[in-house]
């Protein structure tokens, strides 16, 4: 179900309070490079490509788990064998995972940085192995083998970031889901791929999901009381056609129903 994909995430951005801290985490345990910073900020990624940028403010507000913002920042590798080298590198150096699970679509590692900010790390099962119906994909919540998944690393070592790595998806926290639905389906104009309890899931080209929003943790919540630590932004790239849809005079920030910027700009 696969077509030629008119979005991408391009880069997440958060603030933080400890700059040093949470950028050697994501160099270290993530695998991404340094491309550019200083005192006030830095932007990591794959080869001269920003995945993520970090914003420092030492000042500001810590937010609550239970707040909308963000749920994760998920990593896509190329390959399984990527994953099970990943997992195999996060063992040894006594990285904790907060989960694991198969998705049918997808097999995926959870963790979180320094700062709590959620980090999904995860590689797709080929696409024509997902189950669609009715325009909705097939996604579970499954037991994930830990074992067969370092197996499949093979003998070699985790070396960073392929890359053809990247941000497949970013996951959300967000108050209830119907005014989510109607913001990244009706106004992005995003297909609604697959509906889980508690949570939406958006796609365009037939990915599974670009961006996903759950109430599991944030049942309620109100909108964000900014600026504090978590996500800043969301980038997403665009193809013409789908950015002039979305946003007929281009590049733009827009705010979701509780306040997440989004940006949209040309891929």
């Amino acid at each position: 179900m696969t077509t030629a994909c008119p979005v991408a995430i391009g880069r997440v951005v958060l603030t933080v309070r400890d700059l040093v801290r949470v950028g050697d985490f994501y160099q270290r345990v993530i695998g991404l490079h340094r491309l550019a910073g200083g005192e006030a900020g830095l932007s990591l990624g794959v080869g001269s490509r920003p995945l993520l940028e970090l914003r420092r403010d030492a000042a500001a507000r810590v937010r609550s788990p239970r707040e909308a913002g963000l749920f994760h920042t998920a990593f896509l590798l190329p390959g399984r064998a990527d994953l099970g080298r990943w997992l195999r590198q996060a063992a040894a150096a006594g990285v904790p995972l907060s989960g694991a699970a198969d998705h049918a679509v997808s097999e995926a590692l959870y963790l979180a940085d320094p700062e709590g900010n959620g980090i999904e790390v995860y590689a797709d099962r080929p696409a024509s192995a997902w189950r669609w119906r009715e325009g909705q994909v097939e996604m579970i919540n499954a037991p994930l083998d830990l074992e067969a998944l370092a197996r499949a690393g093979g003998d070699a070592e985790w070396q960073g970031m392929p890359e053809g790595g990247g941000i497949g998806h970013v996951h959300l926290q967000v108050g209830a889901l119907a005014p989510a639905e109607a913001f990244y389906a009706g106004r992005l104009g995003l297909d609604v791929t697959c509906r889980y309890p508690g949570a939406s899931f958006f796609a365009a080209g037939g990915y599974h999901h670009h961006l996903a929003a759950n109430t599991w943790n944030s049942r309620g919540a109100l909108p964000r009381d900014l600026p504090s630590t978590g996500l800043a932004e969301v980038e997403l790239r665009c193809d013409p056609a789908f950015l002039a849809a979305a946003s007929p005079r281009g590049t733009a920030t827009l705010a979701d129903p509780w306040g997440t910027p989004i940006l949209l700009a040309p891929r």
